[in-house]
């Protein structure tokens, strides 16, 4: 597909706050700057890839489950009509939020996340006639990447939180492999990520989370890839201070 008409038929052009809702100025989710950038400012979603980016705490996973729920995902991960729930821990942000549509209109639609993969493949295995009854006899990484080619196969909107923590460098690549066919097949997919080889994926927009907010960032200006650099370049130097 083409990148103008990728542009023109993605399915969410920008996330806003829902002048409708109301909440707790004082909730810590809400006093989180990212979360508060975008309840201020709105948040515009390119075509693509993108990539969210920042320190534990600086609201990626938030935001995810955020829009995880403003588009009717489930947000412990799955389709618009997975039914699975544990212990619900998201925030009410997906609320206070409002997604302003594209010409695409609402295609396939999944939101994966690492943390909660357990329970989508006891809850996949269980439906009746379920080709996923085999996720729980895979590797961590093997089922991740098994539900990624099977639950994001076509274009779509796409929710992926934290995929590096079930994935060997090896299979981040594959990773990166997959995200680049959907992104050229016209797929819409942001990420959030601590990584700095899944950020390097090229032709992806990169927004680093922060105390200033969220900023759009070239991917070798980021913290995570300056640090992860200087630290094999001298991995004594960052060691010495935290065992001495």
């Amino acid at each position: 597909m083409q990148a103008r008409d990728r542009q023109l038929n993605r399915p969410v052009r920008r996330v806003e706050r829902d002048p409708a809702a109301t909440w707790d100025l004082d909730a810590w989710w809400a006093r989180i700057p990212a979360v508060r950038a975008v309840l201020d400012a709105g948040l515009a979603l390119p075509a693509g890839v993108t990539f969210l980016v920042g320190e534990n705490g600086s609201g990626k996973s938030t935001l995810i489950e955020g829009l995880a729920q403003a588009y009717g995902l489930n947000p412990e991960g799955g389709s618009r009509g997975a039914m699975h729930r544990t212990r619900p821990t998201e925030s009410p942000l997906g609320g206070a939020l409002r997604l302003v549509r594209g010409v695409g209109g609402r295609g396939d639609a999944y939101f994966l996340r690492a943390e909660t993969t357990h329970g989508l493949y006891t809850y996949l295995e269980a439906l009746p006639g379920s080709p996923d009854w085999d996720l729980h006899e895979r590797s961590h990484g093997e089922g991740f990447l098994t539900v990624l080619e099977r639950k994001l196969a076509r274009p779509g909107f796409y929710l992926l939180d934290e995929p590096e923590a079930a994935l060997s460098f090896t299979s981040t690549l594959s990773l990166m492999s997959r995200l680049a066919a959907l992104a050229e097949a016209g797929a819409q997919i942001v990420v959030a990520t601590h990584s700095p080889v899944l950020t390097a994926l090229p032709g992806a927009s990169v927004l680093e989370l922060g105390e200033h907010g969220i900023r759009a960032t070239a991917w070798q200006d980021l913290a995570v890839v300056e640090h992860l650099r200087a630290f094999l370049d001298r991995p004594d130097r960052y060691l010495r201070h935290l065992l001495d």
